[in-house]
C-alpha cells in the first residue's frame, strides 16, 4: 500500500516538472523568436530547456503517466 502511494506522489511530481519545463521552454522560445539578433547564450538556453522538457516527456511516456489520471 505504501509503495503505491510513493509511486503516485513521484508520478505527480514528474507531471508537475513536465508542465513547469514546458512553460519555461515556450517562454524562452517566444523570447528568441521576438529577438532581432538572439545571442548564442539564449539559443543555448533554449536548446537546454527543450532537451529537459523532451526528456521529462519521454520519461512520463515510458512510465505511462497521463495528466488525465491526476
Amino acid at each position: 500500500m505504501r509503495r503505491k502511494k510513493i509511486k503516485r506522489e513521484m508520478d505527480r511530481a514528474l507531471l508537475d516538472a513536465v508542465f513547469i519545463h514546458e512553460a519555461e521552454w515556450k517562454n524562452l522560445q517566444s523570447i528568441v523568436e521576438k529577438s532581432i539578433e538572439p545571442l548564442d547564450e539564449s539559443r543555448f538556453k533554449l536548446k537546454l530547456a527543450q532537451a529537459k522538457y523532451m526528456y521529462l516527456l519521454r520519461e512520463a511516456k515510458y512510465r505511462k503517466i497521463s495528466y488525465l489520471r491526476y
